[in-house]
């Protein structure tokens, strides 16, 4: 998988003596020779050996599948409902709606990263690409749109924001633009450097890029966790405060939801930051720590990554145990399916008219409607 691929060369094992690694690692780290040293690591160091078979062959593929399947239907039903209210939905709901669809998207990529876990990437570079760019857009977008979210009911709640309705508009349909450019821009390097790469007997969808593996992690840790984190914390700690003083129940129901989606998120995504810390920290030196540390720091990656990974399938839960109005909008729009398949069944005469039973819709008193 491709975010193995740019492994320190503290996580790998060499039959180099430990000054002689030493030196490498600064001669190169000097010169910048990062692809030299990123591909050595991944030579020498058989990384998937710190899993057992069960878990690359059965856990890993099966997780994914997991996710994929739940993932899939439970944002397609969100995605379903909240089109259905085109006319009731407000700003919140078309943040969720845009959160959905790149959770979906990003779902669809997982078949192939269950597939390399199993037999390395199979699938040629083309796919590499494609699958890698789509993951990483889709995850970006994802958080981004938690910051909206977040953002927006800070503006409403906290500072009474009022704006028109066609402005708001405007600012929403804005805003998406935004953060599907935005997340667009910031993977766009994937399609330039990710390319199918053997190393040994194992393909793999490689980051073939030159950029220092410090800057990447860096910027990784500050635009998936820390500015999102920032932004999260200030708003719903400013909208607790608020909302402790007043007395509108509905507007507490409402944050009910809000406040579970991040909470899930800080659950899923905080194990997987703080290993990304820790690596950081040793790459650098400045905690101790040796070669043989190497493959449990991978082994926390991968794992806590998979707990990330389901934070894709859990927000459609939320949203139906924790969220009332979802709850009940979900509700009409499955009775209406199920009608409409009844209807579809029931056996007509040749003008169409259904038999047996008088057309439900001919027997309601619409003069009320």
């Amino acid at each position: 998988m491709k975010w193995i691929a740019k492994l320190p060369l503290s996580h790998s094992k060499t039959s180099l003596a430990p000054s002689s690694l030493s030196s490498l690692r600064r001669w190169c780290t000097e010169r910048q020779h990062f692809k030299m040293l990123n591909e050595s690591a991944l030579e020498s160091w058989p990384y998937w050996q710190c899993f057992p078979q069960s878990f690359r062959s059965v856990f890993h593929p099966l997780l994914y599948s997991l996710i994929f399947v739940l993932g899939l239907l439970g944002n397609g039903l969100v995605i379903a409902v909240l089109l259905q209210l085109k006319r009731t939905r407000n700003v919140t709901d078309t943040f969720i709606l845009h959160l959905a669809l790149a959770d979906s998207l990003l779902v669809i990529t997982l078949p192939f990263w269950a597939a390399e876990a199993v037999h390395g990437w199979v699938f040629g570079t083309g796919l590499c690409k494609f699958a890698g760019f789509t993951l990483k857009v889709n995850f970006y977008c994802g958080i981004f749109f938690l910051c909206c979210i977040s953002f927006d009911r800070y503006l409403t709640i906290v500072r009474a924001v009022q704006v028109s309705s066609q402005r708001k508009t405007m600012v929403v349909n804005a805003s998406c633009v935004t953060v599907w450019a935005l997340s667009i821009l910031i993977s766009f390097p994937d399609l330039i450097f990710l390319k199918e790469k053997k190393f040994k007997n194992i393909s793999t969808c490689f980051d073939d890029s030159t950029i220092p593996w410090q800057l990447i992690l860096s910027f990784r840790l500050i635009t998936r966790f820390i500015f999102p984190s920032t932004l999260m914390i200030f708003c719903y700690s400013k909208i607790l405060h608020k909302l402790s003083w007043s007395q509108e129940l509905q507007k507490k129901k409402a944050m009910k939801v809000i406040q579970a989606v991040v909470v899930v998120f800080f659950v899923c995504w905080t194990p997987y930051n703080v290993v990304i810390l820790v690596d950081m920290f040793l790459h650098k030196g400045f905690l101790e720590g040796g070669d043989h540390q190497g493959c449990h720091l991978f082994v926390a990656r991968i794992l806590s990554l998979n707990l990330g990974s389901l934070h894709c399938c859990l927000n459609p839960i939320l949203y139906t145990f924790v969220g009332d109005k979802f709850r009940k909008n979900l509700f009409q729009l499955i009775r209406s399916w199920f009608f409409n398949i009844q209807r579809k069944a029931r056996p007509r005469d040749s003008q169409g008219r259904f038999l047996g039973s008088v057309d439900t819709f001919n027997s309601v008193n619409t003069t009320g409607i």
